[in-house]
Order: C-alpha cells, then sequence, then structure tokens
C-alpha cells in the first residue's frame, strides 16, 4: 500500500510515518508533502497513491484548497488537532477523520476500515468529492499557478474561462490571465450556474461580467464582456432563450 503524508509539521509527519510503519509495516511512504502547493504539485507529477493521510491546517492555507486545484482520485484520512473540520472532511472523498495526538488503536482502526473497502465503495468514494457539487458546494475561489507558485483566485473576479485544447485560461476582470490545467466540462461542474454559463465550446463566461448583447443576423446573440476576449462569443439559436433568462436570473 502507496500512502501519501500531508503534514506541515516535521516531527507530526515523522511520528505518523512511525506509526504507519508499526501498524502496517508492508506500506510504503510513497511522499511527504508540507504545503497545498507542495502538495499539488505531487500530485500532478506523481502516480496516484492508494491512500493520504492528510492535515488540515498547513503551512500556506486551508488542505481543502488541494481539491480544489487538482482531481484527487484516492481515498483520505485527514488528521487534525481540531474537530470542527469533520462536516466539511466528509463532503470531499474523506473515508475518516482523526484527531491528533493520533494513538495506535485509531490508527488500526482506520487502515482496517479503509483495507475493508470494496473497489466498488473506493470509486464511490473517489466520485463523491464531484457529487458534492451538485447539492450546492460550489468553489468561492480557485488555486491558479504562477510562475512557481499557487494563487488564490475569487470566482468573483473571474471574467470567462477560455479554451484552445487542450489549453484552458483563466481571464480575471483586471485583465490579468492564467494558464488553468482543467477542461471547461469538469470546471463547470465546480461554479454556480447563477453565476456563470457555458456559452459555447471555448467559453465559460461570467454574468457580472457581461455589459452586451447583440442579435446576429441568424438569431444568434453576440456577448461583449467588460474586458476583451480572445475572440467573439457568440450563443446559438438553440440557446439564445436559457442564455437570457439565465442573465436576468430567473433561470432555476
Amino acid at each position: 500500500m502507496n500512502v501519501l503524508i500531508v503534514e506541515d509539521e516535521t516531527i507530526a509527519s515523522e511520528y505518523l510515518s512511525n506509526l504507519l510503519t508499526k501498524v502496517y509495516p508492508q506500506i510504503v511512504i510513497a511522499g511527504t508533502t508540507e504545503s497545498v502547493e507542495q502538495t499539488v504539485k505531487w500530485l500532478q507529477n506523481n502516480q496516484s497513491p492508494d491512500l493520504i493521510f492528510m492535515d488540515i491546517h498547513l503551512s500556506d492555507g486551508s488542505a481543502f484548497s488541494i481539491f480544489e486545484a487538482v482531481k484527487i482520485e484516492t481515498p483520505v484520512i485527514f488528521t487534525t488537532a481540531y474537530d470542527e473540520y469533520a462536516i466539511k472532511a466528509f463532503k470531499v472523498n474523506s473515508i475518516d477523520y482523526l484527531l491528533k495526538p493520533i494513538d495506535e488503536i485509531e490508527m488500526r482502526r482506520a487502515l482496517e476500515k479503509f483495507r475493508n473497502l470494496t473497489y466498488l465503495q473506493k470509486t464511490e468514494y473517489v466520485a463523491h468529492q464531484s457529487e458534492s457539487n451538485l447539492s450546492g458546494n460550489y468553489h468561492k475561489k480557485l488555486l491558479v499557478s504562477y510562475r512557481d507558485n499557487l494563487l488564490p483566485v475569487s470566482v468573483e473576479d473571474i471574467s470567462y474561462f477560455y479554451t484552445t485544447a487542450p489549453q484552458t485560461t483563466l481571464c480575471l476582470e483586471d485583465g490579468r490571465k492564467f494558464a488553468y490545467n482543467k477542461s471547461l466540462d469538469s470546471i463547470i461542474q465546480g461554479l454556480d450556474p447563477e453565476l456563470f454559463f457555458r456559452a459555447n465550446k471555448q467559453f465559460i463566461i461570467s454574468r457580472e461580467h457581461v455589459s452586451q448583447i447583440t442579435v446576429w443576423f441568424d438569431r444568434r446573440l453576440l456577448v461583449t464582456l467588460k474586458n476583451e476576449a480572445p475572440e467573439r462569443i457568440y450563443i446559438s439559436k438553440n440557446r439564445s432563450g436559457d442564455f437570457k433568462e439565465w442573465l436576468m436570473g430567473s433561470k432555476k
């Protein structure tokens, strides 16, 4: 069993590693990270582990930000000294929640719970993160890569997403643009449908940043945003009714 440990305190990380190997000698510690940024990069550049032990309070922010930046296809056991995050922890693909200091009995119980999961149950845990968005758990912020850093961006500041596959670009209202390593199909699932609209295959647009609509000669709609887009944004005539309802805030 390959395990990733996400923990920002060296002593706590070493304790967890030693406890894991004591309880389950066959475990392989595939990696250790101590921040949101390091964890995202590790997950992007390494094969998915079988299980992740993840502290919630990391050196550069909340571990929940990791789930907004990268798709995690591995069950997670959260570790923390605080219990107020328990409900939120189980809204992502968490199979357990351990309070520090973690003792041997609790660790054995958590590992047995994981080992007893069927393949179908593990698959359901992995899918749970995406499903939670269907109940209104939409992103308030996204993490974008900039040079060697990850920047938190409020979705309220996003003007549009634009793709020329496989590259996706996120554009802010102030004109700044960032590469964003997700498809539009994946992005739209995490956005509040009252605020964002999938205009076509190339664009997701923000309602707050629409400045003008022009009825085109073939009954398509030409949408102009407050800041310039890389190409014209058209809404097909078949979707123009939905778009108008969404823009006026009456789309249910």
